[in-house]
């Protein structure tokens, strides 16, 4: 008989009694798309450091404001990133959340807000589109959805309640 409080010899994140869900190869693909943004966001937060440490800002106040936003934002995309691996439900909203903000920062590079750079807008949007439609892909939701238990469905809206 096995321990159920012992770590699962498949992979971090699954519980021993779990079995191993299927990864289908839309959420591959989306775990890529967000390994890259992830990576990229990382890498600006490294270099908006070193700018931070070797050079002088108009403003110290705003560099470093500019940093830490930045240093949360790559830090939210790899929680995101391996929450997606860990197959959980929540990580699906915060890559669609994600990708919503990454889609409003693209409309503002064509629009000139943020320097009227349109390949930086397009190079924004058109993984952010990907991603989301891919967080939203059916084999993705079905892939990352909370398991059941079978106490639960069987009261759920059903059963009596206390």
């Amino acid at each position: 008989m096995t321990d159920p409080s012992a770590p699962d010899p498949r992979g971090p994140g699954l519980p021993a009694s779990d079995p191993v869900r299927p990864r289908p190869p839309l959420l591959i693909a989306l775990a890529v798309i967000l390994t890259l943004e992830a990576l990229l966001v990382t890498g600006l937060a490294l270099w908006l450091l070193y700018e931070l440490l070797t050079t002088t800002p108009y403003s110290y106040t705003t560099a470093i404001a500019f940093t830490i936003l930045v240093m949360l934002g790559a830090a939210w995309l790899i929680v995101t990133l391996v929450g997606i691996l860990r197959l959980n439900a929540w990580a699906r909203a915060s890559t669609v959340t994600i990708q919503i903000l990454m889609i409003a920062v693209a409309v503002g590079s064509f629009e000139g807000l943020v320097g009227g750079r349109p390949d930086i807008g397009w190079a924004l949007l058109v993984p952010a589109v990907i991603a989301g439609v891919l967080a939203l892909a059916p084999s993705v939701v079905r892939a990352t959805a909370r398991p059941v238990e079978a106490d639960e469905d069987a009261d759920r809206n059903t059963g009596t309640h206390e």
